[in-house]
């Protein structure tokens, strides 16, 4: 049954695909009334994030924030199914990459990139980085989702430019395989959402508040060596995407620990506040706080000793 509805919802979403993207941007526009004026989809949390992470911005600033997020949002959605039948010319024009010279002089030295990433901009998109490299393969650590039709849609949105989405349980396992291949890969990781409990183990400061972090890519790159690059995204225009690849070091090893995971997140907050309405306001980003974790931790260590 699901290879039959996941057959069926590739069929429909590809025939939609097929339409021009400004056809496809004025169903954006119509879905942008439903999603945003009237229902408001996770208003409560787009709101109290925004006035969290803007404290200095008057309330028309935040609307006016909130509204472009929305627009982006349903834009976003729109451009994800209109993947599906994009040519790579198309989406070479669309979706950029600056400075891939630097990792292909990197490449000479090294096995690994390990691409730090956010839901900000076009995350989908950024998959076609492999259009652009011909000395290694492109893998993006993903979670995998509940539901197994779309699961599987998006993995095909992802590995149809040639690379690999790796389910994050697996990561370690595939890249100590790649590195006995010997095969050269970017590996990209989506870091700026919230861990979970056990995956907690650093909090910094980010968008006016203490936020857990998730610091696997610092850990992978420690451990197995290669370059560590920021992916800075920039949203042109509708429609057409920068990501500018930014080298914070290939060197991961002379670093203290939490001090590039602490980096990127400076670096995100940084184009969070130059580009607000791109980021993906409507997580649950600061559900789980430094003084829940410590509270936690604290009761860990007493029931350790009894």
């Amino acid at each position: 049954m699901t290879n039959i509805l996941y057959k069926l919802t590739y069929g429909f979403l590809w025939l939609i695909s097929l339409l021009p993207l400004p056809v496809l941007y004025l169903f954006s526009d119509f879905i942008y009334l439903f999603v945003g004026p009237l229902f408001g989809y996770r208003r409560k949390v787009i709101r109290e994030n925004l006035k969290n992470s803007f404290p200095e911005k008057s309330e028309k600033e935040l609307r006016k924030i909130e509204k472009g997020f929305y627009h982006y949002l349903c834009d976003n959605a729109v451009e994800n199914v209109k993947q599906l039948s994009m040519s790579k010319k198309q989406m070479m024009r669309r979706m950029q990459f600056k400075n891939v010279e630097m990792l292909r002089e990197g490449f000479k030295d090294h096995q690994f990139t390990w691409l730090y990433l956010a839901h900000y901009g076009s995350w989908e998109w950024i998959a076609s980085l492999q259009y652009w490299l011909d000395m290694a393969k492109t893998c993006q650590v993903y979670h995998p989702l509940r539901n197994d039709v779309f699961d599987r849609l998006y993995t095909h949105l992802r590995e149809q430019y040639g690379g690999e989405s790796i389910p994050m349980k697996q990561t370690l396992r595939r890249i100590l395989e790649m590195r006995k291949e010997g095969t050269k890969a970017v590996i990209g990781l989506l870091s700026d959402q919230l861990p979970k409990w056990n995956g907690i183990h650093h909090f910094t400061p980010f968008l006016h508040r203490e936020s857990a972090v998730y610091t696997g890519a610092e850990q992978m790159g420690k451990k197995i060596g290669g370059m560590m690059v920021y992916g800075r995204m920039r949203r042109v225009k509708r429609g057409y995407y920068e990501c500018e690849l930014v080298k914070m070091t290939f060197e991961p090893k002379k670093f203290k620990d939490f001090e590039l995971t602490d980096q990127y997140m400076h670096l995100l907050e940084e184009d969070i506040k130059r580009q607000p309405e791109i980021w993906l306001w409507s997580h649950k980003r600061w559900r789980r706080t430094k003084e829940q974790w410590l509270e936690r931790q604290k009761k860990a260590d007493e029931k350790s000793q009894e």
